[in-house]
């Protein structure tokens, strides 16, 4: 088993930071007032913070399997993200929402391959994306496997952002205009970041791929 100590090691160098060299809780222990939620998935290599290069206090953070946003339901089903939405919308207020994926995610593959147990929690909550894999399996059914996983992964955010729209609440803000969705996705492959167009109906180049030099 692997020690705690490189997790204390790095807690060491926040505090070092954040309370020492910035003082930055001084202001941020009053409370928070974060501009974006971002929703994004709980694979320990793609870290919204770490990716935008934010401040502890500037992002409002909702992470699950496959980053998907339930639809709105009653019954509150799925009542954690739910919940989240609602805080950090009607409290907190954040001008924009972005459902940020990425290349490699081992939710969608599961959910592409159907390798999850009927009876399992993570099979339940993969049938968000349900829309998705069907898509891709009728229009793409000539595509290779792993090019259908990355048009699923592309297809799950838009299903996240259409679902974020059931939200009434949420959705009076977006037309309103003082809420903006965006939908993005992270290419582990070459570490571009792409985002939807709605116009173009289709992901753009947001950050393109360093060019690395010829060896």
């Amino acid at each position: 088993m692997r020690s705690v100590e490189p997790l204390l090691q790095g807690f060491r160098r926040f505090q070092s930071r954040y309370f020492g060299e910035l003082d930055l809780f001084d202001e941020l222990r009053h409370g928070q007032r974060p501009s974006t939620l971002v929703i994004g998935c709980c694979d320990s290599r793609v870290h919204p913070a770490t990716l935008t290069g934010s401040e502890p206090g500037e992002l409002f953070i909702v992470r699950n399997v496959a980053n998907l946003v339930p639809p709105c339901d009653e019954t509150l089903t799925h009542a954690s993200v739910a919940a989240a939405l609602e805080f950090a919308v009607l409290s907190l207020k954040v001008e924009r929402i972005i459902v940020f994926g990425h290349a490699c995610c081992g939710g969608i593959r599961a959910l592409m391959q159907r390798s999850v147990e009927e009876s399992s929690a993570l099979k339940r909550w993969l049938e968000i994306a349900e829309p998705a894999r069907r898509f891709v399996e009728s229009s793409c059914a000539d595509a290779s496997d792993e090019e259908r996983l990355r048009q699923c992964e592309k297809a799950a955010i838009l299903v996240s952002l259409d679902n974020l729209l059931s939200y009434p609440w949420l959705r009076e803000r977006v037309e309103q205009g003082t809420l903006l969705l965006d939908g993005w996705y992270f290419d582990i492959h070459d570490g571009a970041l792409w985002g939807f167009d709605p116009q173009q109906k289709g992901f753009v180049p947001l950050v393109c791929p360093i060019q690395k030099p010829d060896t």
